[in-house]
């Protein structure tokens, strides 16, 4: 089931949700379920694919030049770290979406960007390390 909303009317724009289904494709949901795996979505949607086995989803999941963000819903705690860990996304949620506090660095892989935003990830990104040592006392010199 992909679920995404489509502006219509005139400004301010009012949001209608669909409800896509890889079951049941009709329109606006013609479009093959694997593209919604395969682009980078900027929105409100929510792709839920039936799988058989985990290497399908890890498969899927990793089938796509892009790498922002993902998540794992499962009661199996060990088989989400499991799976996360071979999922190419920046940031990763399991049992919840979209949280993105300060302190937690965020960002992609792959051409979802670069760097990280909050946390100081991000400071150390805008940043270059220097060192530099300051003798107060006398030098001796021997040359």
């Amino acid at each position: 089931m992909c679920w995404f909303y489509e502006l219509s009317g005139t400004a301010p724009f009012s949001v209608i949700r669909t409800s896509c289904s890889s079951l049941t494709p009709s329109p606006p949901c013609s479009l093959p379920m694997k593209l919604s795996t395969q682009r980078s979505i900027f929105g409100p949607v929510m792709c839920v694919l039936d799988f058989d086995y985990e290497d399908e989803v890890i498969e899927r999941g990793n089938a796509t030049e892009f790498g922002l963000s993902g998540g794992v819903f499962t009661s199996d705690l060990t088989r989400a770290h499991r799976v996360v860990d071979r999922l190419e996304a920046g940031t990763l949620w399991i049992n919840t979406y979209n949280l993105a506090p300060v302190e937690i660095p965020f960002g992609g892989s792959k051409q979802s960007g670069f760097g990280r935003e909050n946390s100081l990830a991000a400071l150390e990104h805008y940043s270059e390390l220097k060192t530099v040592y300051v003798a107060m006392g006398r030098v001796e010199a021997p040359y």
